[in-house]
């Protein structure tokens, strides 16, 4: 018996009409939410810089480092 094998354009056609369904975010929605993702991505990132700088003078301060 032959196996059930989907041609590729069966296969693209198929990957339309899924895409087709998809609910799209509006321009405006894409651009609110990649302005936050970068505002929360500084945030962290700012955050993680100053406990670095914390805990490097800590370790510094108990190892007698200048």
């Amino acid at each position: 018996m032959k196996a059930n094998v989907p041609t590729s354009a069966g296969f693209f056609g198929e990957i339309q009409d899924e895409l087709k369904k998809v609910s799209w975010p509006t321009r405006r929605d894409t651009v609110r939410l990649t302005v936050v993702v970068i505002a929360i991505s500084l945030i962290v990132a700012a955050y993680i810089g100053v406990l670095d700088v914390i805990l490097a003078k800590v370790l510094q301060a108990l190892t007698g480092g200048r």
